[in-house]
């Protein structure tokens, strides 16, 4: 089992299991029982039926989707069929995700191939249903999400209540039946098939006859600071030169703030032709339009696309473009195609899958692909690659956690993109395959005979000596993240370390955050504060009791190499990062370098990712290419000219850290031993020691906080300082008819003429920063911050009080 709450008899968190769907019970059907009853499903309610989001636990999605996204995934009912280790996945992402409901559907129990697949799933429940067994364990994962299960064989009707569904175990005749259902069903149904085979995966994606994909790609519009604009046909603009523009040919742009040239600030799409990185054309006639002066901002305009996707029964026959993972293997999605259509004729026939290493179910199946090869038209192949087919039908039973890991993520991310329409949907047959994770020598098929242990599954696929070796490995896992959680679940189900002479050592020196539980599964709400590395420890100890691992809270850096000593190093197989610095992975490689030890490095970032296998005397080192060094703006720029948003970051940071890191330790530095302070400031007389002392006098003096009212006023004052007085001052000093000493103008391309702010208690920007600034300035003084001070309105109330009005 995975860890269990604190303390027996301790209560649920929230109603939780109030809202536990019954066994047998559809989540969609529970849901729309208790929003009839007047309870709020999926999430807290703001009152009007939708759903509030926990920012401290979705923080990390927020900043990836948006509020708007993630309000249509919490109203998503999804079912996930098939609760084998690729559907456990999956629905374990959805969980995690957020979204209102997910149905679990399984007709099979649990037998002990499924302990290497499914993590929900243990010994105790061998002969239990495999959609009942994991309901608990995934309601663990989030609270807010309803789960339930189904054990009877599903039907259109239980569609029709779903918004996503996926499958992981359907027959093609079956899958054909559902997906034309879903496409005629009004609205269309997303469908989503997939398999793993062993060491091959594929995944089939069918939205619907007209699918509006608001967001391709969900990056922020790219913009450009013009630098001028041709009266031509067609027009070319032209771009200041210190950042390279991101335009593509086709994207469409609109033009602001364009002196002279004005027809184009008419917020007219145009098409952009001739992308160059710091210019491109327009599909527009500017031959009778104003000449260009000066200034101007363009931006991209990103329109939502409509994809036509095809039922899968026409896809069988004719499967259109492959979605291309590995582009030196090209020719394999057609052969691949084949293959999984020749596996499920081979289960119609036999009623089972081809046996491991046996000869003759092997040949059979080639034949069965061989005959689906020669009906084809369009995508007949001249030569099928036995050996591959070989390898396919041997280990076809087979759902390895890797290979279930990443599609489950696969068919995750595809289910959020269904339910919201951001990102650009897998369109349509998607195929993979790892044959390189095969050993090198070739396998005896006495070697592929199961044991009747939990690790069935994976020695039909590489043997059992190579079973035993991954068993007596000696593995360091760096980091206990959203990434050292994964590892840690695949290594237990796999059994890496889990042998007489295995062990895995992981370290992480961080504790549970809240934020932390969106992604990074082996914790629950209890374990907030609690070291990272022990509870994830505890947790792959309990997927598989015979791990051997030894959970540590040292970083790894010079200062623990008394800890990672040159022994501990010397017994290790490998080394897996999981961490979140580029320094701390420098460190790692460089000890990695120095030992000879292979390294599997990886990261993330929002919806992307980037893995590296460094195996030593065959591949480079994650040292030896490094990202260029990202361009500095000049802190003028920053502070009185700034013109992207990277400049107002930093400028912010900036202030961040002077008035609320700096200050008030020069404070406490002065306080603590005010005759040693001044001393020092005297000695070193210089004019960094005068600003410094100023500080000091201000914060406190003239700028000192005393109760919260006071620092409302420094907020607001600081509001007035950095949006007004300074801007206006800038502009005095600097017309907006300025000209340099060469008399061109001082306010051209990158420079943008600033307007001052005025302040307004019903802008919600503004109140939001004299709340932030207030409260954190009522920190530093430890001053307490009152229940009504966290209400916006309260504080809008009190800024346009006539008392503290007249002071600004």
């Amino acid at each position: 089992m995975l860890p269990t709450k604190r303390a027996d008899g301790a209560e649920d968190s929230g109603d939780a299991a109030a809202k536990k769907a019954r066994v047998g019970e559809s989540a969609a059907e529970a849901g729309s029982e208790a929003m009839v009853a007047g309870e709020p499903v999926g999430g807290g309610s703001n009152g009007n039926g939708v759903a509030e989001i926990d920012e401290d636990l979705h923080s990390r999605q927020l900043a990836v989707y948006g509020r708007e996204t993630m309000r249509l995934l919490f109203a998503s009912n999804v079912l996930v069929s098939g609760l084998n280790g690729l559907g456990a996945e999956t629905a374990k992402n959805l969980a995690l995700a957020g979204v209102k409901s997910v149905t679990l559907h399984d007709v099979e129990n649990v037998d002990m191939w499924d302990l290497s697949g499914n993590f929900f799933l243990s010994e105790d429940d061998i002969g239990k249903n495999r959609a009942a067994a994991c309901v608990e364990k995934l309601q663990e994962l989030n609270n807010a999400v309803l789960i339930s299960a189904l054990k009877e064989e599903l039907t259109t009707e239980h569609l029709s209540k779903f918004q996503a569904v996926v499958f992981t175990n359907l027959s093609l005749d079956k899958a054909v039946e559902f997906n034309d259902y879903c496409r005629s069903h009004q609205p269309p149904i997303p469908f989503i098939k997939t398999e793993v085979c062993g060491l091959f995966g594929s995944v089939f994606c069918d939205f619907g006859p007209k699918f509006t994909v608001l967001d391709v790609d969900g990056e922020d519009p790219h913009t450009g600071i013009i630098a001028s604009i041709s009266n031509d046909n067609p027009a070319m603009v032209s771009c200041v030169d210190d950042e390279r523009l991101e335009f593509q040919d086709g994207d469409l742009v609109v033009f602001t703030e364009v002196s002279g040239m004005t027809e184009l600030n008419d917020g007219k799409p145009r098409k952009i032709v001739d992308a160059r990185p710091f210019s491109f054309c327009i599909e527009e006639d500017t031959r009778n339009f104003g000449i260009y002066a000066k200034g101007g901002i363009v931006t991209q305009v990103k329109e939502p696309m409509i994809l036509e996707f095809k039922s899968l029964r026409e896809c069988i026959k004719e499967p259109g473009n492959f979605l291309l993972s590995d582009f030196s293997k090209y020719q394999r999605p057609p052969l691949l195609h084949f293959a999984f259509l020749a596996l499920d004729n081979f289960r119609q026939k036999f009623g089972r899958f081809p046996v491991a290493g046996c000869d003759q179910d092997a040949q059979k199946f080639v034949e069965f692909t061989a005959s689906i090869n020669e009906a084809a038209i369009d995508y007949k192949m001249d030569e099928l690659d036995e050996k591959l087919l070989q390898h396919f039908a041997s280990g076809s039973r087979a759902v390895l956690n890797p290979m279930a890991a990443m599609f489950g993520g696969i068919v995750g991310q595809e289910v959020v993109k269904a339910c919201s329409g951001k990102f650009h949907p897998q369109y349509q047959f998607f195929y993979f395959d790892s044959l390189e994770s095969l050993p090198t020598y070739a396998l005896d098929p006495k070697d592929l005979k199961p044991l009747n242990s939990r690790y069935d599954a994976q020695i039909s696929v590489f043997g059992s000596k190579l079973q035993k070796k991954m068993r007596d490995s000696n593995i360091f896992v760096v980091g206990s993240g959203a990434l050292g959680c994964e590892f840690l679940k695949n290594f237990a189900l796999m059994g890496v370390s889990c042998g007489r002479k295995g062990k895995l050592t992981i370290t992480d020196d961080d504790v549970i955050e809240k934020s932390n539980l969106s992604r990074q599964f082996l914790f629950r709400d209890w374990n907030i504060g609690q070291a990272k590395s022990t509870v994830a420890a505890t947790a792959a100890s309990a997927i598989n009791s015979s791990l051997h691992i030894d959970a540590l809270q040292n970083r790894a850096c010079p200062e623990t190499e008394h800890v990672f000593n040159d022994a501990f190093w010397e017994g290790l197989d490998a080394v897996i990062n999981a961490l979140d610095n580029v320094n701390a992975r420098m460190y790692m490689d460089m000890r990695c370098l120095y030992f000879q030890k292979p390294l599997l490095e990886s990261g993330t970032l929002g919806p992307k990712c980037n893995t590296q296998m460094v195996i030593p005397h065959l591949t480079e080192n994650y040292g030896a290419s490094r990202d260029p060094p990202e361009k500095q703006a000049p802190m003028c720029t920053v502070h009185s000219f700034p013109h992207n948003i990277d400049h107002c970051l930093t400028w912010a940071r900036s202030e961040f850290e002077g008035l609320l890191e700096k200050t008030p330790n020069e404070v406490n530095s002065f306080m603590s031993n005010p005759a040693e302070y001044a001393a020092a400031m005297r000695k070193a007389g210089d004019a960094q020691a005068r600003e410094l002392l100023e500080r000091v006098r201000e914060c406190l003096d003239k700028e000192r906080c005393d109760k919260f009212e006071d620092c409302i006023a420094w907020a607001r004052l600081k509001f007035e300082d950095y949006f007004s007085n300074r801007v206006k001052q800038l502009t005095f000093t600097f017309p907006e008819d300025a000209a340099t000493s060469t008399g061109a103008p001082f306010w051209s391309a990158p420079k943008r003429f600033p307007c001052p702010v005025q302040f307004s208690a019903v802008d919600s920007s503004h109140i939001q920063f004299i709340l932030a600034a207030s409260i954190l300035r009522a920190v530093s003084f430890g001053i307490p911050i009152p229940d009504w001070a966290k209400n916006m309105g309260n504080l809008a109330d009190i800024l346009t009080m006539p008392l503290l009005s007249k002071t600004f």
